[in-house]
């Protein structure tokens, strides 16, 4: 990948920084090769980024021609907004109240290069504050109110700024920055895109197992991705991606989230999309927007903290559910009313809204597995050796904590299994979901949306096999443009047939 250092007088760079081209902002504006160039990374060092200066018009052009730029439009945006810098103050607090814990003045500035301060003692709080502002050259200011220390203002540093007894500083951050990412190696040529996946390796239950991950990245090969996989620790380097997919258990209140947002305003595929995370992670959204869309559900009760309901109406026993409970974590069966109230004031400690949901036996759950709003799989999920849940955390036994399963053939399932689970997705997006329905007496009732299915080797792939990894990346390459396909190359004719069967 081509690096292009913006710098408003290049003469007076002067650092040697391997592989890397200086030039000024109106060269980059005004030279039309520099549109035509592809595969660049654009690194904008101008003096000033307000609204329509050459600076912020650097940053504008490069997302326009296709370049990946930093900072990009939205972090020069969110610089200057006041609530985002208080969010700040409260999200790295602890961090920030012990890393200047030895300031006795009132206030302190710190200067960020390429991530990194001068000082070690306060290199996570630069790495931390860099990772939320993308840009290369970063000042925080600081200031004691009395009590604690808070973020005051965060604002980029014109390199005429920087003082002369940083620079040696600067130049080895600098070096040490271009020489770490992945975009400083040299991409092989038979990738056209980069593909980054989140996983967690230490989660007890992705909702990808290792053979699914390596069948991810052996699909995407072959469709001219690049695969990286990368952990919540990637966040800041979100931009050097085209897409993202996401094989982690998403939450809202999550980095899954944040990283997904990140990645859609940078302008990359993603899948889950931050909408979707933010629609079916929460339980007492879903029951209302299947409630207005006449989707039939279990009878459901949204329990308020001020005024927790009795489940008389559910009838007993029934199920508690945290809103944003997955996994069958935060999900409980109460037996009486005795109980049931005792559960819903331990839940309510940790959540201002429960979900008490009326309780529906049966052997299995149907799931039924959407992409694009077309089936993707079909599986009956069984509970779990003498459990009421598919999944019973409780059990001694590792065997018994996950019931069977069964994969079928789309066209052998109920066809109201798959109208419903169709219709409720619409609802959602078209993005990749998993629709867990109860079925009883032929008909159908909605559990819950997933925004993250499981895709399992040797459970979800059981009949699609390596097409259903296919198709998933497929969709993906489709996000990023809506031409990618033309360029994909053929594998034995497969990827005409996916293509029209997809898109």
């Amino acid at each position: 990948m081509k690096k292009i250092i913006v710098i408003n007088k290049p003469s007076h760079w002067g650092l040697d920084i391997p592989g890397v081209d200086v030039i000024s902002p109106r060269r980059y504006l005004s030279d039309s090769g520099f549109s035509k160039l592809r595969n660049v990374r654009v690194f904008n060092l101008s003096n000033d980024y307000a609204y329509q200066t050459r600076g912020y018009y650097v940053s504008l052009l490069a997302e326009a021609r296709g370049h990946k730029v930093v900072p990009s439009v939205k972090n020069i945006l969110d610089l200057r907004e006041r609530a985002l810098v208080k969010s700040v103050s409260d999200d790295l607090d602890d961090l920030i109240q012990k890393s200047l814990k030895r300031i006795r003045s009132q206030e302190f500035v710190l200067s960020i290069y390429f991530g990194q301060n001068i000082s070690i003692q306060y290199a996570r709080l630069a790495k931390e504050l860099h990772k939320l502002f993308q840009a290369p050259f970063l000042r925080a200011r600081f200031v004691h109110n009395g009590r604690k220390w808070e973020v005051f203002s965060i604002r980029t540093i014109p390199f005429k700024e920087v003082p002369e007894h940083h620079l040696p500083y600067l130049e080895n951050f600098a070096i040490e920055y271009f020489k770490r990412k992945r975009y400083d190696l040299a991409r092989p040529g038979k990738y056209i895109y980069d593909l980054a996946i989140l996983v967690n390796p230490d989660e007890t239950s992705p909702p990808s197992n290792k053979k699914a991950l390596a069948a991810f990245e052996e699909a995407a090969s072959k469709l001219g991705c690049y695969v990286e996989f990368i952990t919540k620790e990637d966040y800041n380097r979100i931009g050097e991606f085209d897409a993202l997919l996401i094989r982690e258990t998403t939450a809202v209140n999550h980095h899954t989230y944040r990283m997904a947002r990140r990645a859609q305003s940078e302008g990359l595929a993603v899948l889950d999309s931050p909408d979707s995370i933010l629609k079916c992670a929460n339980k007492v959204y879903l029951t209302e927007l299947l409630r207005n869309a006449k989707i039939p559900t279990p009878k459901t009760l949204v329990l308020l903290s001020d005024n927790p309901r009795d489940a008389d109406s559910l009838g007993f026993p029934c199920v508690l559910k945290l809103p944003d409970s997955s996994f069958s974590q935060g999900v409980v069966k109460v037996n009486s009313k005795e109980e049931f109230k005792d559960k819903v004031k331990e839940m309510l400690k940790a959540s201002d809204l429960l979900i008490a949901q009326e309780f529906m036996p049966t052997d299995y759950d149907w799931r039924v597995g959407i992409l694009n709003n077309e089936v993707l799989f079909v599986c009956r999920y069984y509970m779990a050796s003498g459990h009421w849940q598919i999944y019973n955390w409780n059990s001694k036994k590792k065997s018994e904590v996950e019931g069977n399963f069964d994969i079928i053939e789309p066209a052998d399932a109920p066809v109201q299994v798959l109208e419903i689970a169709l219709k409720a997705t619409r609802l959602i997006g078209n993005g990749l979901y998993g629709v867990d329905i109860k079925e009883l007496d032929g008909k159908p009732f909605v559990i819950e949306i997933n925004d993250n299915p499981n895709i399992d080797a040797g459970v979800e792939d059981g009949l699609l096999k390596e097409e259903i990894y296919r198709k998933i990346v497929l969709f993906l390459l489709e996000q990023i443009n809506g031409s990618a396909l033309k360029q994909l190359p053929d594998d034995k004719g497969r990827n005409k047939k996916l293509k029209n069967s997809l898109f």
